[in-house]
């Protein structure tokens, strides 16, 4: 829960004595080391071998930390209350603890699988974390236009190429929808030379002057745009939290400022003062 969305009650209650130990830094990283040994137990229960020796165990230990997690919800909602279901990051964690309390058995067992996204509770615990979460997430109205840019990069590409190497490798340019998974493999620069141009060129030479402006064009431009976009939103979510912090820093220097300017008047007043005595 974020110090800035929540303030706890400045009362001696109990609820402001709750309120602050959730959001002290002891009870921040106890959390934050529950959350890890959480995510150490559901990887060893992966392991066939650790399953069958310490299945019990793990399983016990998962069911000890689900309480925990329940427990630390509900005090985080007994210390803020409705202030907790209007933060975004409170919504999460109790969307992803309460999907493991969803039956082992019958059609909602699958979805009990998604359990390890209590792993993810790191990103709502972790200050770093979460600020990179919320650019990302911030800087999605900025990337519909690159999104755009690239499907229609992507979909010239993909005609041209099923039209021109579709008889040659028809297994991956024979259709539309194949030549896009291919030419979405060459952006990731994934074998992108023997599996797919130099069989190519071995038959068209020049197929190169095709591959080469794309693989330009969506992994070293378009790509970049992407990250450009998630950079500048970092920085612009930096500076509005800083903004603040800066804004008090300038008035308290503005204010003593002023305090100085008005000792040094006053001292000039009694200099002159000074000087008017010595000269009568």
């Amino acid at each position: 829960m974020q110090e800035a969305l929540i303030e706890a009650d400045t009362a001696e209650t109990p609820r402001a004595r709750a309120a602050r130990l959730v959001l002290s830094d002891g009870f921040q990283r106890l959390v934050i080391g529950l959350i890890l040994l959480n995510a150490v137990t559901l990887g060893l229960e992966t392991s066939a071998t650790l399953s069958e020796s310490w299945g019990g165990l793990l399983r016990a230990l998962d069911v000890t930390l689900l309480c925990l997690f329940t427990a630390e919800l509900a005090l985080r909602i007994y210390a803020f209350r409705g202030r907790f279901f209007r933060d975004p990051w409170g919504i999460f964690d109790l969307l992803v603890v309460g999907i493991a309390w969803l039956p082992a058995t019958g059609p909602l067992s699958v979805v009990r699988a998604l359990r390890v996204l209590r792993v993810l509770r790191l990103m709502s615990i972790m200050p770093s974390l979460r600020h990179v979460v919320e650019a990302m997430l911030h800087a999605l109205p900025g990337m519909g236009s690159i999104v755009l840019l690239m499907g229609l990069i992507f979909y010239v590409f993909a005609v041209m190429a099923t039209k021109l190497f579709g008889e040659i490798l028809p297994e991956r340019f024979g259709t539309l929808g194949e030549s896009l998974f291919t030419l979405f493999q060459l952006m990731t620069l994934e074998s992108w030379a023997e599996a797919n141009v130099r069989p190519i060129m071995e038959q068209q030479p020049l197929a190169w002057l095709f591959f080469l402006p794309f693989i330009l064009l969506a992994t070293f431009v378009v790509l970049n745009l992407f990250i450009g976009v998630i950079v500048e939103s970092i920085q612009t979510l930096r500076a509005e939290r800083e903004a603040p912090a800066r804004e008090a820093k300038e008035s308290a220097e503005r204010v003593e400022m002023r305090l100085l300017l008005q000792e040094m008047r006053a001292l000039r007043a009694e200099v002159a003062a000074l000087r008017v005595a010595e000269r009568r």
